[in-house]
């Protein structure tokens, strides 16, 4: 993704894959592990999947930045089994910085899919290699929320479209509304209906990205309307469902091109 905001506030929201961006100008500040961060041109912005955080500007005159969004598999393709763990949110490697934006810039603008692959596996090892360990510290919060949060993270993407209600998932693992509430905010760092509401704007994604109009994958994933996934998406994404999906579709587009070639 490539953008620029001078007023959008992301709210606390996660991925399911790494967010790995540049900032390229201005300055962006991003609430992290229980801290705020302030990241410049040329700094590396690092957020692993899973970890609830929330962006914006810095500064009123906005910023600007260039992500990626790989898989855990595809970070930690030489890490069998393991997810790479990276202490910081920020990165600072200029050199290593500008080269993942000439590699953003080489992807969007459709340049031969070939070179795009390797040099995107080059830069991602390379942050790998240098920044991120092997080990992982736990997240806060008790086996018992770990629990918890998984099972209803699983009861919620099970029932996606017709969720049960607190009542229902708080009966199902013998706890209080509240005590679930608790656990589960303990766990991810976020209410279970706003899990709910990002996980089902992961999926449109990729109903999204094969050709479903906004309509379609808002109805598909349980959203109430187009107007209601509009929302999430951009509170989690910053675009809006019909830009996401023609960004998509047009790169699909240069990409079948650009193998042609």
């Amino acid at each position: 993704m490539t953008a620029r905001f001078r007023r959008h506030r992301y709210a606390p929201h996660a991925h399911e894959e790494y967010a790995i961006g540049v900032c390229v100008e201005g300055v962006e500040q991003i609430g992290y592990r229980g801290a705020v961060h302030r990241s410049g041109p040329g700094t590396i912005v690092v957020a692993e999947p899973g970890e609830t955080h929330t962006g914006g500007p810095g500064i009123p005159e906005g910023y600007a930045y260039r992500v990626f969004y790989p898989s855990a598999a595809l970070v930690g393709e030489d890490l069998p089994g393991l997810a790479p763990h990276f202490p910081s949110l920020l990165v600072a490697d200029p050199g290593l910085a500008a080269e993942m934006v000439a590699v953003h810039m080489h992807l969007t603008a459709g340049g031969d899919a070939f070179e795009g692959e390797s040099r995107v596996v080059e830069v991602l090892r390379a942050l790998v290699g240098r920044y991120a360990v092997r080990a992982r510290a736990e997240r806060h919060g008790s086996p018992d929320a770990a629990r918890v949060a998984r099972a209803v993270r699983e009861r919620l993407a099970d029932q996606l479209v017709s969720p049960p209600s607190l009542s229902e998932l708080s009966a199902g693992i013998g706890l209080s509304r509240y005590q679930t509430l608790r656990a589960f905010r303990d766990a991810v760092g976020l209410p279970p209906y706003a899990w709910l509401a990002q996980y089902r704007v992961a999926r449109a994604k990729v109903l999204l990205a094969a050709g479903m109009t906004p309509a379609e994958a808002a109805l598909a994933v349980g959203f109430a309307d187009q107007a209601h996934l509009g929302r999430w998406f951009r509170r989690v994404l910053g675009v809006t469902p019909a830009g996401y999906r023609s960004s998509v579709l047009r790169n699909n587009v240069l990409d079948r091109s650009a193998s042609r070639d």
